[in-house]
């Protein structure tokens, strides 16, 4: 097989006292026949590579609902990027998406919908929310940690878990 597959990711949620929600996913492959790396001598065949990750991960975020308080807050690609992990072969593709959502004083929720799924490779995801906020409880289908006076919480999928389509987070604001 000399096709490029992921062996890892990364999500990383910030969360600003505004209601901007960031997200940063970060998908390491092993690119074998060094597709990715073939892309860097062409430009126009990188801007197209890159359109194209762009263009499918908005289909998949228009899919999910991701729900702040109630109120739909459909998440955007806002960059898309290629860079390698000091190897040819170790690719991997950085996103950033933001949504938002209107937050208030007290109590406030997260809820995501999407398609069930059997993970197919091993992910961390970590949440940071504002100085003035702590996780009160979270619904996620896996084990989770909340660190940092409940400012941070995290979780990790291993490859063959089945993700069942839904989460929430519970978070208070000051």
């Amino acid at each position: 097989m000399n096709e490029p597959f992921p062996v890892f990711a990364n999500g990383f949620f910030t969360v600003q006292e505004n209601g901007v929600f960031n997200e940063i996913i970060l998908f390491e492959y092993y690119d074998p026949g060094g597709y990715y790396a073939s892309l860097l001598s062409d430009q126009n065949r990188l801007d197209e590579e890159l359109e194209t990750l762009s263009r499918n991960m908005q289909f998949y975020l228009d899919l999910e609902k991701v729900l702040i308080n109630g109120s739909e807050s459909p998440p955007t690609v806002l960059n898309v990027n290629i860079g390698f992990r000091g190897d040819p072969r170790r690719p991997y593709i950085l996103f950033i998406i933001t949504f938002k959502g209107k937050l208030a004083r007290g109590l406030n929720t997260y809820e995501n919908y999407y398609d069930e799924e059997v993970a197919e490779y091993d992910y961390e995801v970590v949440w940071l929310f504002p100085a003035k906020a702590r996780v009160v409880e979270a619904d996620l289908g896996v084990p989770y940690k909340v660190e940092a006076g409940g400012r941070v919480l995290r979780f990790n999928v291993k490859r063959g878990t089945r993700v069942r389509g839904f989460e929430k987070i519970l978070f208070e604001i000051d």
